[in-house]
């Protein structure tokens, strides 16, 4: 029988090599000492059935920013693996975010083999229940009844036969591809193939021959010709995921596709022509993106000829409520087990709780409940052991604060206060951006270099963590 393929990312070298080891029985190991290394496996094929991933990883293991970045690099490449994080004892906050962002569980360090081979298994068993969905055709209804629902799924109906490009925008998790697909499945193409490629998840250098194929010899390693996404569509839909991490030398080769259908294998001459649809999306604003000039404007109008908006699942209501009635009965019929249900102030703290990591959150806390509780009532104690950690209150009176600083300490140093008060924000909005160093200087109000100049100030790797980021921008 078959071994789960598990990634194991860790840069300390001795608990890589004892977790590995312990595991090695069970499971077919394969090790990464930081992000780069991870993702250059995902690259070069490797699909893992689970990964357990270490939030503190090079070049600032102090920060979780590169943790938080692998977890989405990992759903990129791979949307079936069960993702655990590694956490320490002062880590739980950010392993709950981890976890918003479609980590599985959590595996605290110093971890016993026992326990660890449980979580393993229990994630592999709720892997098993979610099955991506995609054997059930039901799965692809766009639920919910809210307005905002209901006018995205008018828009479906409304799009869906035409043959012209349709950009979906929304957060990462709320469900872009599932809004793709019913485009196609309500078209008349729904029979012909429907092909997805996520911009992000592959090296920029990749892209324009997994798109347009190429010819034997193109480039090294190419011992024969392929062809590319645009060719194996054929006249069904091609949809482009994370449209905004393409690089700006393919852009004028898509507008091409999009304005006459033509284009060309890397290394050849003949034209070929693409007859399928382009559906695109996105989690940034690409009006901003053509405005600081990283995004072709003439491209853009090209592939929003219609656009449809894909809501935040915090301001859908109601049909919060739906989609867990919707999961919970799906995943318990899977897993052949009573559904769990909520008490009156569970029920309360799902309705206020805010998903930061949208729909795929959602369905993770509900495989997690199913698995845990099968039949049983949750609380709200309970529940709330699975979600983020709330933000922060309103800040105090920044003036009283101060007064009560220099009041209350023996010495006081304006200059040691002021770095860590900005050493903090630094922290904070790299947080806040995963690691992406254009959009932490956005959010700051700083332009980039100014960034890199501050953090290398601080004594932090700005340049280093930069350029750690193959694809740069995953906002």
């Amino acid at each position: 029988m078959k071994k789960p393929r598990l990634l194991l990312v860790d840069d300390d070298p001795l608990i890589g090599e004892s977790l590995a080891f312990a595991l090695a029985d069970d499971y077919e190991v394969t090790r990464a000492a930081d992000r780069a290394g991870a993702v250059r496996a995902l690259r070069e094929g490797l699909r893992p059935d689970l990964a357990l991933v270490d939030l503190g990883l090079p070049p600032v293991p102090h920060l979780p920013n590169e943790g938080f970045k692998l977890v989405g690099d990992l759903l990129a490449h791979a949307p079936e693996v069960r993702i655990l994080v590694l956490t320490g004892q002062n880590e739980q906050s950010n392993a709950r975010r981890a976890r918003a962002l479609g980590a599985v569980d959590l595996v605290p360090k110093p971890c016993d083999p026992q326990f660890l081979r449980a979580a393993l298994a229990r994630a592999l068993d709720s892997g098993a229940l979610e099955h991506r969905d995609d054997d059930a055709e039901s799965s692809r209804t766009i639920i919910g009844d809210s307005p905002a629902v209901r006018r995205l799924r008018s828009q479906i109906d409304l799009y869906a036969a035409s043959s012209f490009p349709a950009l979906i925008e929304g957060e990462s998790g709320s469900g872009k591809e599932r809004v793709a697909y019913s485009l196609h499945h309500l078209s008349p193409r729904a029979r012909e193939p429907y092909l997805a490629l996520n911009c992000a998840a592959i090296s920029p250098t990749l892209v324009e021959p997994t798109l347009f194929g190429y010819a034997k010899g193109a480039f090294t390693g190419a011992q024969q010709a392929k062809s590319g996404y645009f060719e194996d569509a054929g006249e069904g839909t091609l949809f482009l995921d994370e449209i905004g991490e393409l690089p700006p030398e393919l852009q004028p080769k898509l507008l091409r596709v999009l304005e006459n259908g033509e284009y060309q294998r890397v290394g050849e001459t003949q034209t070929r022509v693409s007859r399928a649809r382009i559906v695109a999306a996105t989690n940034r604003d690409l009006r901003e993106e053509v405005a600081r000039g990283r995004f072709r404007s003439d491209l853009y109008h090209r592939l929003s000829v219609f656009e449809l908006v894909v809501p935040p699942l915090r301001e859908l209501g109601a049909d919060r409520v739906r989609l867990l009635d919707y999961y919970r009965g799906l995943y318990a019929t899977k897993a052949g087990s009573e559904p769990f249900t909520f008490d009156e102030s569970a029920l309360a703290r799902w309705l206020g709780y805010g998903f930061p990591g949208n729909v795929r959150e959602l369905k993770n806390i509900v495989i997690r409940l199913t698995t845990k509780y099968a039949g049983y009532t949750v609380g709200e104690a309970e529940l709330e052991a699975e979600f983020a950690p709330a933000a922060e209150g309103p800040r105090a009176d920044p003036v009283a604060r101060a007064r009560e600083e220099l009041l209350g300490a023996p010495s006081f140093s304006l200059d040691a206060t002021l770095k860590g008060v900005e050493q903090a924000y630094l922290d904070a909005a790299l947080e806040i951006a995963n690691g992406n160093m254009s959009q932490a200087a956005k959010i700051l109000g700083v332009s980039r270099s100014t960034l890199y100049g501050r953090l290398e100030a601080a004594g932090r790797s700005g340049a280093k963590l930069g350029s750690s980021d193959p694809g740069e921008a995953r906002g």
